[in-house]
């Protein structure tokens, strides 16, 4: 079998001994799917770091007839609000002259490609965390997440269809468009459920499951859609990162669910969301998304011979739950297939 030399860290090695094929491998870049479904509401400039969504409250039925000649007591309205402080995030990449000037491959053009990808990346991992930590949960077995060892199943997923109805949400309608300037675009409506590509093999094997591949005239919402069971689209990223080892001890005498550790079983996350669940906010216009690039070779007061050069970049971002009752985690382990 034929060696393969591999870079052993994050720095640029020089290749003198080997020859270069000119065209670069593939890279595995940031898969985002979460930006899609959500509330996005951009952050004109210069108004402040917090951002406030508000919903009128709900008024209940009147269900008891009026009295003649009395005038029935008022009802107060009100909004409840929501609120999210943006924070500053940012990644600097240092390049020296040398790699500059001696290295084979566009260094800087590739660390620019590599810092953009990473904006995203970034924004789906924060919103990740947001999102995983809501309070409505169904553990596939079980009453909680260090007894969950067992995969999804169709009756947890009817069990969360079940409890968004319940709440008045609905399916999601719209999702937003590949655009510039933050517009949407209608898609057939579901609920949408949002989890790690471990899960495929589960997700196939459920009653009923309806692949891309066989939607005929129905269209696919997103590149990652893997098909339907029911009235639940399912949306996978390998960017949605599983909790190692926080799942009951595997079944079997050797596991057959994955696990870190080899002990106890990796949960899964699964989101089933409707349409107004969450919410997210960049920073719109000017400054949302802050470039520089600065070449090495250019002198300045610390660094006389312009020996550093950086590709740098700086958002403001923050994402939040709109409403709780709207999303449901179910936590559930995912088969191994090996």
């Amino acid at each position: 079998m034929p060696e393969i030399n591999r870079s052993s860290d994050a720095a640029i090695s020089q290749r003198t001994t080997v020859w270069a094929a000119q065209e670069m491998l593939e890279y595995a870049g940031a898969v985002q799917v979460l930006d899609k479904f959500g509330d996005v509401k951009p952050l004109p400039p210069n108004k402040g770091l917090v951002v406030k969504f508000r919903r009128p409250r709900t008024f209940t039925a009147v269900t008891a007839p009026l009295v003649e000649g009395v005038t029935p007591g008022s009802t107060a309205f009100g909004y409840d609000d929501v609120s999210v402080t943006l924070r500053q995030y940012g990644q600097v990449v240092e390049i020296t002259d040398v790699i500059k000037d001696t290295h084979e491959d566009a260094v800087l053009q590739d660390a620019t490609q590599q810092a953009g990808d990473n904006i995203g990346r970034t924004t789906e991992a924060l919103t990740w965390g947001i999102l995983r930590a809501g309070t409505n949960v169904y553990y596939t077995n079980g009453t909680a997440r260090n007894a969950v060892n067992t995969p999804v199943s169709t009756n947890v997923l009817r069990g969360a269809v079940r409890f968004l109805k319940a709440q008045k949400g609905k399916p999601i309608t719209r999702m937003l468009a590949p655009s510039n300037n933050y517009a949407t675009r209608a898609v057939e409506g579901g609920y949408i459920a949002i989890g790690h590509t471990d899960l495929e093999n589960d997700i196939r094997n459920l009653p009923g499951f309806l692949p891309v591949a066989e939607y005929g005239s129905r269209q696919p919402i997103h590149e990652m859609e893997l098909g339907t069971v029911e009235n639940i689209r399912f949306i996978l990223s390998p960017d949605l990162d599983s909790i190692a080892d926080a799942g009951g001890a595997l079944a079997g005498a050797s596991g057959d669910t994955v696990s870190t550790s080899g002990t106890s079983a990796d949960i899964y996350p699964l989101l089933v969301i409707a349409s107004k669940a969450y919410g997210m906010v960049p920073l719109k216009g000017k400054g949302s998304v802050t470039p520089f690039i600065y070449p090495p070779g250019k002198p300045t007061p610390t660094d006389p011979l312009g020996q550093r050069g950086f590709v740098s970049w700086k958002i403001y971002f923050g994402a939040l739950i709109l409403n709780q009752a709207w999303m449901v985690r179910i936590e559930c382990a995912a088969l191994d297939i090996v």
